[in-house]
């Protein structure tokens, strides 16, 4: 089912129990399209039954490859200038956290009750936004990223979800070294952090780092109670 919320393109899985009491929201990679993550829900959906999965498409499509989209453009790869990658990338920040608003006014389902999940550039955009919004999600599960800015984190940060960070240690797209760059960042800004290394897996989600963050959204929603 594809639909627009707050002007971006969405896909959704509805929740098994028929009424959701809870929100998984994936953010696929450069490249990607929604349909590349909301696939997830599959293995996720038959241990959290109470969970709707939703999943946007990034706003821009990939200058890369066209036939997939970009939260913001990368001038390594495409060639656009670090000027317009900047500005591109502040408009992505707003075009989710006003899609994330607007979520969360159409399901009922307040931020204590959802959970970011990225991967790659879905990664830094979960990190960038989930960790600066007001109130705080149930918390942020990252796979093969890395923190945007780790300098500026601990002076804009404004809410402390619990943060999952997974990478596999031959991933030749996003550095390893990413892992412990977020992960230090994160915990001097005083957000409970936990990571896991992908052992022989390069730039994916691999069954141990999956079947780690369905551990980690369960005990988030647990700890959240009953909806109100």
């Amino acid at each position: 089912m594809s639909e627009r919320i707050a002007g971006l393109t969405t896909k959704r899985r509805a929740a098994r129990n028929g009424k959701a009491d809870s929100l998984v929201i994936f953010l696929h990679g450069y490249g990607a399209d929604a349909e590349d993550l909301l696939g997830l829900a599959d293995p996720l959906a038959p241990h959290l039954p109470d969970t709707m999965f939703l999943a946007p498409d990034a706003p821009e499509r990939c200058r890369n490859n066209p036939m997939g989209f970009q939260w913001f453009p990368i001038p390594w790869l495409d060639g656009t200038p670090e000027a317009a990658a900047e500005a591109a990338a502040h408009a992505a920040f707003q075009a989710l956290n006003g899609w994330l608003d607007a979520v969360a006014l159409e399901t009922g389902i307040g931020p204590e009750r959802t959970v970011l999940l990225g991967f790659s550039q879905g990664t830094m955009m979960a990190l960038q936004v989930g960790l600066r919004r007001a109130a705080p999600l149930a918390g942020i599960v990252g796979f093969s990223g890395r923190l945007l800015r780790p300098a500026t984190l601990e002076s804009e940060i404004r809410s402390k979800p619990p943060v999952l960070l997974i990478h596999g240690d031959q991933d030749p797209v996003v550095p390893f070294e990413s892992l412990k760059e977020a992960a230090d960042a994160l915990v001097t800004a005083g957000v409970e952090t936990y990571a896991h290394v992908s052992r022989g897996t390069a730039h994916g989600i691999a069954p141990d780092g999956l079947g780690l963050a369905l551990g980690f959204i369960r005990d988030r929603f647990a700890a959240a109670g009953a909806p109100s």
